[in-house]
Order: structure tokens, then sequence, then C-alpha cells
């Protein structure tokens, strides 16, 4: 078989085997496909060697594109060969194709006082402001990611037992807790609602039908909670870049400054590798030189 049909194949495999995101499917097909732009032909699997991965290596870095891009084109390629070992098809070993080394990765947190100036700077005197103050309290009390807090609805959650279900990447469940205040604040929210809708945070719903069939057209998209979170962000005067996974960084690296074991936030944050999660090892290990340098003398 050549390569387009079982790329095909492959792509259909981590959707319904694999359970894959839309998105990663997306990007599969988009770096395959550029792989197959530099063949510039249909060839069978058997056909590539060593070499041609050195010559594709070399033509991803003359298109300009960034190290970590260039790894993702050659994750893609591995997990492709992968699938075709898996399925008795002969072609080269996935383990022959080495990932360049990359810069190590570094997040971006808040300090306590930016914290506190962060949810000081929400007027809460409306109900688009209980609302925001809910968001940026619950981003911060479960380390969600954007798309899991926009996907929330108000049977989801549980806010007597300030805990409840998420499925994050891969579909994966687990469980997140709310701290008392986040729990307080969503309460005071949904008290400012006389709505029925099911979304958990809405739009103002401006010009758009109050059907409760179109509910999830009032649903806040993850673009409308980025730019909520830039806009307090902006009012507080903090000058770093502020996203809704600053808070969830934030929320990690608290838990690790404060005595929590790795393993532990690991499943509270959802990530599948520990590699993932080790990140906010070099981050606490700063703070905790910053508390050595204050108090040791």
């Amino acid at each position: 078989m050549k390569m387009d049909s079982l790329i095909q194949d492959f792509l259909e495999y981590c959707e319904v085997a694999q359970n894959k995101s839309e998105r990663t499917i997306d990007n599969y097909k988009r770096y395959l496909g550029r792989f197959q732009e530099f063949l510039e032909k249909n060839i069978s699997p058997s056909q590539i060697t060593l070499k041609i991965i050195q010559n594709y290596r070399l033509y991803l870095k003359r298109q300009d594109l960034g190290q970590k891009t260039q790894n993702y084109h050659l994750i893609s390629l591995r997990a492709f060969l992968k699938y075709l070992s898996k399925n008795d098809i002969k072609a080269l070993a996935p383990e022959k194709i080495e990932l360049s080394k990359t810069a190590e990765r570094t997040v971006e947190v808040l300090s306590h006082e930016e914290l506190k100036r962060l949810f000081s700077a929400i007027d809460r005197t409306s109900s688009a402001g209980y609302r925001d103050a809910a968001i940026l309290e619950t981003l911060y009390s479960t380390g969600l990611r954007v798309s899991e807090l926009a996907s929330l609805n108000r049977d989801q959650v549980d806010i007597k037992r300030r805990e409840f279900m998420v499925r994050g990447k891969g579909k994966k469940p687990r469980i997140v807790f709310l701290s008392k205040k986040a729990a307080e604040i969503i309460r005071s929210y949904m008290k400012t609602r006389d709505d029925n809708f099911n979304p958990l945070f809405i739009n103002s719903g401006k010009g758009q039908s109050s059907d409760i069939l179109d509910s999830e057209a009032r649903r806040l998209s993850t673009v409308s909670i980025e730019k909520i979170v830039r806009k307090y962000a902006l009012k507080a005067g903090i000058i770093k870049k502020v996203t809704p996974h600053t808070l969830r960084h934030s929320y990690a690296t608290e838990l690790l400054i404060n005595g929590a074991d790795i393993r532990s936030v690991q499943e509270m944050l959802g990530h599948s590798s520990i590699t993932t999660t080790q990140i906010y090892t070099h981050v606490t290990n700063k703070k905790l030189k910053e508390i050595h340098d204050k108090y040791h003398r």
C-alpha cells in the first residue's frame, strides 16, 4: 500500500481506536501531509530510509520552523511508523528517528501579590462581575484547562461537596476540587442568574434568543474566557502575559510549594505523563531559593 491510503488508515485508527482529540488528529494530518509534500511522490513505507529522514529534517529546518515545531513533525511521523509496525507493515523502525534537543521549557506563574491584585481588580457589583470572579477563582482553585472550564454545566458542578468530574485531553476523566472561596463565589453568581441555561458560564446574550433550546449559543467560548482573564490582568497592572493557563501553572506551583507530592499534582492536572508535571519542579526550586535568600542570614 502507498503512503496516502496508509496515512488515512492511521488517522481513522487515531480517531476510533485511540480516541485522540480532533485537534491532535488535525495536527497529525497536517504534519504528515508536509512529509508527503517533501517526498513529492506517493511511495510505499518500505522505501523510507534514514537518509530520507535526514533530508526531511534539513527540509523542515529550511522552512524556518522553530525547533519544537520541527520535533512535532517528527513525533507525528514516529507515531505513524509505530502504527505501521503494529500492523506488520514493513517500514523504518520509529525509534530510529531521534528528536532534536530543545531549550528547557519554562512556565509563567503569578506571585501571591499578583494574584491578590488580579482578583481585586474585579468589580463584583454586577452579574458579569460575579461571573468573571467565579471564572478566575475556579481556574485558580481547580487548575482546569480553559476548554474544560468552558464546557462546564450547572448540573455537573457539585458546589455543596466542592468537587466534580471533568474529561480532559483524550476524554480522560478526573475529579477536581473547588476551594471554599470558589464554591461560594459560584453560588453567588448563580443567584444573579434568572435563566435555566445549562452552561455554567454564559455570555450576556445581547441580540440572542432567550429560548432554552439556544442555551449552547449562550455558552461562554474559550476565546471569551481568555479575554476576560487578560482584561483583569491589565486592569491589575500585571506586566507579564496572563492567560487561563497561567492560573493553571500557578495552581500547580502552589500545590508543590506547600508540600503536595508530584504524583498527586499530576493526577489533579490530568497529565498522562509525569514528565509534563515535572516542569513545575523547576519553578518551585526557584521559589525555594527565593525563600532561602530572604530568610537565611
